[in-house]
Order: structure tokens, then C-alpha cells, then sequence
């Protein structure tokens, strides 16, 4: 065996995982993923969805795509910086910079390389990128990526803010990033007192909103806009793969950023555009969120009545406010478990486990989607409280 292999065959974690017949990942789902999906022949009410707005099987969305296929094709064979831009695709920048409110708009093929080519390239060696200690992992690597000196903050703690931002030149470019809805523990970045430091440091701004819209702000715009700041915060990121239904992501800014990014940004200039079908779905998602605020409504009353329902079980939650909804484990172990029996329940649900997140802070992710019902998340409650205690999760 080479040395590489023998490196890698001492990971067995997987393969125990699967001997004690707990292994949660790579679930095969055989069915659209609406609030009800299908597994080894069995329905299965799915609470492990990032589709919030509920579209991601809307026949409206589907025909888009059909028809922007049957018109331009499966794939553009190329990046938008060669062959790969298609009218489509400006259509849909131009769309976006609309919805979110800002000068330009880049759309990439993905959410992860939207963050890897813009925090990886703006900033220089003797310029700073300020990060929230729990940002999504994408933001990381593209600090990874970055020759500028890295400062981490203390998870949504604006004294820790404060406290990097005070120890950056003021005559050098300081770039704070940070999730908007925090992907894995849904509480809501402190986005006004980051913005008023910023102000005060003259610190440039960038929030993810993959999290975020489709859920807060008018039409779904995103935390940014809940908070009447979009037009103070510098950068707004967002994907397709989750409240738009469809692959991909976008970053809106002002001219000046997507000038320079356009001509830098690896994961842009070297990755093929996103397909026409996805394009023409993302573009239908939008005008949908906008012309149905129930959706947006529905999701809300669904996301307090779970909050008070896990609560009232003794459900340790954290500081969620959102449909993103962590249920705290914290053994590795026990939540591959209790994610197994839940499965075997007919309720599906993600673990999330090192090095995700510390050993000590391992959760089941409870999300919610706007299309589903009051019923399904009633009988969702009963069966996790069963599973919970049959765990020893709660008394």
C-alpha cells in the first residue's frame, strides 16, 4: 500500500458508522424533494431542506427550465468569460441587481465559488479580511486563499468586532464578512452594529445571503433588506440552490467590484456557466417570491410554531430565530442515532457533526420549507420527541 493510502485508510469513521448500522449521509432520495420525498420505497417527511421558499418542484419553475433548455441547450461548454455568456444570463444579472438593489450583479456556478473568488481576491497582502469565527465554509476558504491578513471575531460578538477592527491600519482595506443566517445554528447576524463599525473604522461590508432570502426582507430579499441596510452593506451574496430552486450563485455590488472581479476572480473567469435550465429557473424563482408573500407568511407561522413546540419539549435550540432550526446532541455518536431512528420513523433530518461544528456542539439541523403544513410538522414534533427520549436527549 503507498504511503498515501496507508494515510487514509486510518479515517474509519464511515465504516463504523455503517457497522452499527447508523450512517446518515448519501440517503438516496427517489422522488421531487417537496415536504414529502421518497426512500427505499417508503414516504418520508423531509425536514432536511434548504429550499425554503418551498419551489424547488413548482411546475411554473420546471417549464422555465424545459423551455430555456429546448432553446439554448443543456450546458454553455464554457466560462462567462470566453463562450459561456449567454442573454439569459444577463438577463437574470440584471434581474437580480433589480431585486437586491445594487448597480451589478456576477452570477456564478455555485454559492461555495462565489465566496472562494471574491473573499480570496479582493483584498491584498497588507489588507484585512474580518470573519466571524462561524461562517460558512466557503467564506473560510476563500480567506484560505487570500494573502491578506486574516482576523476572526468571536461568533456574532461585536466588542470582538470592534476589538480586530482596532488593530487594522486605517489607511488599509478592511473587508468583513460574515453569514447573514448562519447556516447551521439559524441565528441572525447583528447586521445594523456591523454596519455602524464598519462605518466607523471605514470597513467594507459583505453578508451571505444564502440563508436568508427567500425567508426575511419584502419579496424574500434577504436580512440585509429586513434590516433596511442593503444599500450600506457593500457586497450581498446569494445562491440559487436553496429558496430560488434551482444551482448557482451571485454576488451584488457596485460597478468598481464586479470590474475588477470579472478579470480576477478564478472561480468565475475558470468554472463554465451555469446551465440554461438553471438560469430560467432562478429567474422564474424570483418573480414568484415577489408575486406570493403567503409563501414567505406560511414559512414564519410554520418556523414559531416548531420553535414553541421545541421548546415546550425541553429542546435545547440555541439562539435560532429562523426556519433553520438546531436540535443540540452534542456526542457525535448519539446524533447518528437518533438521525437513523428519526429516518426510521418517516422523518428526515441532518446531523451535524464534527468537524462541522466542535465535538461538543453536534446537532440534528430541523429546517422548514414554505409549502409545508401545519400537520407534517405536528407529526414531525411527536416523532422527534419520541426518538428524543428514547435517547435520553430529553426527560
Amino acid at each position: 500500500m503507498k504511503l498515501l493510502q496507508k494515510k487514509l485508510a486510518a479515517y474509519t469513521v464511515p465504516q463504523e458508522a455503517k457497522a452499527a448500522g447508523i450512517y446518515p449521509y448519501f440517503r438516496a432520495i427517489a422522488s421531487e424533494q417537496d415536504p414529502e420525498v421518497i426512500i427505499d420505497g417508503k414516504r418520508v417527511l423531509m425536514f432536511g431542506s434548504n429550499c425554503y421558499s418551498g419551489l424547488v418542484n413548482d411546475p411554473r419553475i420546471k417549464e422555465a427550465a424545459i423551455e430555456a433548455t429546448r432553446k439554448y441547450g443543456t450546458g454553455c461548454a464554457g466560462s462567462p468569460f470566453l463562450n459561456g455568456t449567454l442573454d439569459l444570463h444577463k438577463q437574470l444579472e440584471a434581474r437580480i441587481a433589480e431585486y437586491i438593489g445594487k448597480e451589478d450583479v456576477m452570477i456564478y456556478s455555485t454559492g461555495f465559488g462565489v465566496n472562494l473568488g471574491v473573499v480570496s481576491c479582493l483584498t491584498g497582502r497588507e489588507d484585512y479580511i474580518i470573519w466571524d469565527e462561524q461562517d460558512h465554509a466557503s467564506i473560510i476558504e476563500g480567506r484560505r486563499l487570500s494573502f491578506s491578513q486574516s482576523l476572526k471575531y468571536k461568533h456574532n460578538d461585536m466588542a470582538s468586532l470592534e476589538k480586530q477592527l482596532s488593530k487594522c491600519d486605517p489607511d488599509k482595506v478592511k473587508l468583513i464578512v460574515t453569514d447573514g443566517v448562519f447556516s447551521m445554528e439559524g441565528d441572525v447576524a447583528n447586521v445594523p452594529e456591523i454596519v455602524r463599525l464598519a462605518k466607523k473604522y471605514n470597513a467594507t461590508v459583505m453578508v451571505d445571503e444564502a440563508h436568508g432570502i427567500g425567508v426575511f426582507g419584502p419579496g424574500g430579499r434577504g436580512v440585509c433588506h429586513h434590516y433596511g441596510l442593503a444599500d450600506d452593506v457593500d457586497l450581498i451574496m446569494g445562491t440559487f440552490s436553496k429558496s430560488f430552486a434551482s444551482l448557482g450563485g451571485f454576488i451584488a455590488t457596485d460597478k468598481e467590484i464586479t470590474n475588477y472581479l470579472r478579470h480576477h476572480s478564478r472561480s468565475y473567469i475558470f468554472t463554465a456557466s451555469i446551465t440554461p435550465a438553471s438560469t430560467a429557473a432562478a429567474l422564474k424563482a424570483i418573480d414568484i417570491m415577489i408575486a406570493e408573500p403567503e409563501r414567505q407568511e406560511n414559512l414564519w407561522k410554520l418556523t414559531r410554531y416548531a420553535l414553541d413546540g421545541f421548546r415546550q419539549m425541553g429542546c435545547e435550540i440555541g439562539a435560532t430565530t429562523t426556519p433553520i432550526i438546531p436540535l443540540f446532541i452534542r456526542d457525535n455518536f448519539k446524533t447518528f442515532a437518533v438521525t437513523a431512528d428519526l429516518l426510521k420513523e418517516g422523518i428526515f433530518v441532518n446531523p451535524v457533526v464534527s468537524p462541522a461544528v466542535a465535538p461538543h456542539d453536534t446537532l440534528i439541523r430541523f429546517s422548514l420549507m414554505a409549502t409545508h403544513t401545519l400537520e407534517q410538522v405536528t407529526v414531525a414534533l411527536e416523532k422527534i420527541q419520541k426518538v428524543f427520549k428514547a435517547h435520553g436527549v430529553i426527560e
